[in-house]
């Protein structure tokens, strides 16, 4: 069209026949070419195909806490206020801060200006002085006098927690070893100021704060050193007299810190040092790749280690009785050797043999050997009243078992935290109702309460409610997205606080 109209100016104005002929640059300028764009589109007014994806964020807790500027690896509660936290991060520093949050008079509807917004809960201390990220943190049993964190700069450090001392002061430090992997206090009625530590190198450590000590007021107990990797966990008797670790060498040992298995006559291992000890040598007991995680049942009767790709092995512990009479057989499995005790334990002679017919008389036995699931057994734990154990993994998955049935399995939730690890899974602590209650946490950011009484569930792999799922809580990141939920503390009534990779804590009820 354009062609023609120029043709017809050109015939009105009847122009020669060089002024007729059009330069070719011209022509390029007057039409361009451009197919991809047509005339009269605008790609900034067009709309989308479809409708805008909606991001669906969901918090359940009733109150927070955000003052760690990185990861939540910890968490503990005190033992008399339940409602007293401490939490160690990623930011090398430990708070101390109260989840006892009044309740409103009035629902906020009928405030005069009710708020939107809530604030962090505020801190009762702020400990700092590690150097490197705070991993470990636990109190002292008992009255719970002292606060112990432990950090991956291998230094513990004793904060005074009584109620004299608000601030949380500094009562003694201590580095033996180059990193700590865990804290476990003692709950032996005599030394309730005791705890254990476990080390990156193998190492196991057992101190005692003496604050009437006008010397020092961190005391080694002992030191064992028959771990050749890793010291991933460990797990005291209900009745402390005996600390059970495991380690990334496949090894399992039982010590007597105190002298009394050695004071009621059981055999020790040969090396002088465990009153047990298993390691992966033994074909029966061995487990590729390493131990992670250790439990002890409720009656101190034997012992659960959970491994590499979802093995478990159940082991019978020697058992000592008020008035140290032996409930241990003679049969003791063999151990590896080792440095010697560094505070010089004591000589241990024979144990006769017992009639004892329960699990507590096998001492050193191979009780069980289970394996359901595919990865890792990264916790471990028995229902304080009832005899449940559940295992969860990397897998995702959560077996729980019956220990009273040969350890039959009772229900396999096997998306549990769909596909994301489980990371810590804890029986109600109280009472026996509260003990059929098993809660999990993983690193798809959800915390999950499972109701395990009966049998077998229904459903299959992610029909959570046909699993005994009775409730979740949701509120932190994960599923991949730099979150997870590292560990939690509960409490009486349900309550339950957690320890974010995402560097916050929730309170959830």
């Amino acid at each position: 069209m354009e062609e023609s109209m120029n043709d017809n100016q050109h015939a009105d104005n009847a122009p020669s026949d060089d002024e007729a002929l059009l330069d070719p640059s011209e022509a390029a300028e007057v039409v361009p070419d451009d197919p991809d764009h047509p005339m009269g589109s605008d790609d900034e007014d067009e709309p989308t195909d479809g409708p805008e994806e909606e991001i669906q964020l969901q918090n359940d807790s009733i109150a927070y806490f955000d003052l760690h500027s990185d990861s939540i690896f910890c968490i503990a509660n005190h033992p008399i206020d339940s409602t007293v936290i401490a939490t160690g991060g990623g930011d090398d520093t430990a708070h101390v801060f109260s989840v006892d949050i009044p309740s409103p008079l009035l629902p906020p509807s009928y405030e005069t200006n009710p708020s939107t917004t809530r604030s962090s809960l505020q801190p009762i201390a702020k400990l700092q002085g590690h150097t490197d990220s705070v991993n470990a943190i636990t109190y002292t049993l008992g009255k719970g006098d002292y606060l112990i964190t432990g950090g991956l700069d291998g230094q513990i450090r004793i904060h005074s927690a009584s109620s004299e001392a608000q601030s949380y002061p500094l009562l003694a430090s201590a580095q033996e070893v180059p990193e700590i992997n865990f804290l476990a206090p003692c709950p032996h009625p005599s030394y309730l100021n005791s705890f254990a530590l476990g080390a990156n190198d193998g190492s196991v450590w057992i101190y005692h704060i003496d604050e009437q000590d006008t010397e020092t007021h961190l005391q080694v107990v002992q030191a064992y050193y028959l771990h050749t990797e890793s010291c991933t966990a460990g797990a005291w008797t209900p009745d402390g007299k005996l600390l059970a670790t495991v380690s990334e060498d496949g090894s399992f040992y039982v010590w007597d810190p105190f002298g009394e298995a050695a004071a009621a006559g059981i055999t020790s291992s040969s090396s002088g040092q465990a009153v047990v000890g298993l390691t992966a040598s033994d074909q029966r007991f061995a487990i590729e790749d390493g131990l992670f995680s250790v439990a002890v049942s409720p009656t101190g009767a034997f012992a659960a280690v959970g491994g590499a790709h979802g093995m478990i092995r159940i082991v019978g512990l020697p058992r000592l009785n008020n008035n140290n009479n032996i409930s241990s057989s003679q049969s003791q499995p063999k151990t590896s050797g080792g440095k010697t005790n560094k505070a010089g334990g004591k000589k241990q002679a024979q144990a006769p043999a017992s009639s004892s017919s329960d699990a507590g008389s096998q001492a050193g036995q191979i009780l069980a050997s289970l394996h359901l699931q595919s990865e890792s057994i990264e916790t471990l734990a028995f229902s304080p009243h009832h005899s449940l154990l559940a295992a969860g993994s990397v897998d995702g998955s959560i077996v729980i078992f019956d220990s009273a049935h040969r350890f039959a399995v009772r229900r396999h939730i096997k998306e549990a935290h769909e596909g994301f690890a489980v990371v810590k899974a804890a029986f109600g602590p109280t009472d026996e109702r509260e003990a059929w209650f098993l809660t999990s946490c993983g690193m798809d950011g959800v915390v999950r309460r499972w109701d395990c009484r009966g049998g077998a569930g229904a459903g299959g792999g992610g029909q959570q409610t046909q699993q005994g799922l009775v409730k979740e809580w949701r509120g932190h990141r994960g599923e991949g997205e730099g979150g997870g939920v590292l560990g939690f503390v509960m409490m009486a009534g349900g309550k339950v606080v957690t320890a974010g990779d995402d560097g916050v804590s929730l309170v959830f009820v």
